[in-house]
């Protein structure tokens, strides 16, 4: 697997690139600093500039860590207090928050909504309709009245109640067959990702930054006949649980159960993408062999790049038939990371 250069860093360094989050590190030779890729302040002279693979590796050095885009810390990882205010959420769906409230908590109501536009698409106040929405949907699939489901779910009359319904189901509770996927957003030492789950396990994991990101939702959305909400479910908890212990380097298996809904034959290829070793790699071509069809491997490659749950059906673990890496829906220097992420823990 090719290192990357230091020209090539010091250019994705130049450009801000958050792609390269967990890559490299930048150390300024002139202030004792060092920071991640994506770092905001002013580019330094490359000649003051010399590039570490690790956090450790930069303290070992002496460098601190940068105040600006604190590189010790997971990347876009919420604020303490937004942490609090999503936690709260989560104990109580039906908590209301106000901007008054917002100000009490010393949070300024326009740098949260910022935030949460910034990283869920929706402000704070619709994320917290959509969280009622979301809990008023299982009431009512759980065979409670549509009038009780809405007062429960804060809602002052039941007119505003079908009108918000109307505009996340499409249609009115009482005639309603949709399901709902859940959704999370968390971070990792590579970047932040997303999480979605149905009641019968996680259909995505993806980075937040993945360009099929939107195409994706919108496949899943239709397979299932569903609407994508956050909102409570075990199978989110539990990935953001094995994932972070993968990260640490003692999980090389994972338990969550999947819901993957496809073809049969990207089925068999995600399947046969489980089956490669943690730590190992296999080519294209060695795939399509290993799934019996060596005359199919543009499709195998063609399915692989469908795979739209991350790390756990491990298609970072197929490279090129020269051992190269080629691409990788979360970026290819991301695919490096994981690759040599488990050969250091195997």
């Amino acid at each position: 697997m090719k290192a990357l250069s230091f020209q090539q860093k010091y250019q994705a360094m130049s450009r801000k690139d958050a792609q390269y989050e967990g890559a490299f590190y930048t150390a300024v030779k002139t202030t004792g600093i060092f920071c991640r890729p994506s770092c905001r302040a002013r580019k330094p002279k490359i000649e003051n500039v010399v590039f570490y693979d690790t956090v450790q590796e930069a303290l070992q050095h002496g460098y601190r860590a940068c105040k600006v885009c604190k590189p010790m810390q997971p990347l876009d990882a919420a604020p303490l207090g937004i942490k609090q205010l999503l936690d709260d959420l989560q104990q109580d769906n039906f908590t209301r928050i106000q901007d008054g409230d917002l100000r009490e908590r010393g949070l300024d109501p326009a740098q949260v909504r910022r935030w949460f536009k910034k990283h869920h698409g929706i402000t704070f106040h619709a994320y917290q309709r959509m969280l009622r929405i979301n809990s008023a949907f299982s009431q009512i699939q759980q065979g409670d009245s549509v009038s009780n489901s809405a007062f429960d779910s804060g809602y002052e009359s039941l007119s505003g109640f079908n009108d918000s319904y109307k505009k996340v189901f499409g249609g009115a509770p009482s005639e309603q067959n949709k399901a709902v996927i859940n959704i999370v957003r968390f971070t990792t030492p590579i970047g932040p990702m997303y999480a979605c789950a149905t009641d019968k396990g996680l259909c995505l994991l993806e980075f937040t930054d993945r360009r099929m990101l939107e195409t994706e939702f919108a496949d899943l959305t239709k397979r299932l006949k569903a609407v994508i909400l956050p909102g409570d479910n075990p199978h989110l908890d539990q990935v953001q649980q094995e994932i972070a212990e993968y990260f640490a380097g003692s999980r090389k298996q994972f338990d969550v159960a999947l819901d993957t809904p496809s073809t049969e034959f990207r089925q068999k290829v995600w399947q046969g993408l489980m089956d490669i070793p943690y730590a190992e790699t296999r080519s294209y071509g060695q795939q399509a062999e290993y799934l019996q069809i060596p005359n199919a491997v543009r499709a195998v490659a063609s399915a692989n790049g469908q795979n739209r749950i991350s790390i756990i059906i491990p298609c970072h673990r197929v490279v090129g038939a020269n051992g190269q890496l080629t691409g990788y829906g979360g970026g290819i220097h991301r695919k490096d990371w994981l690759l040599k992420h488990e050969q250091a823990n195997r």
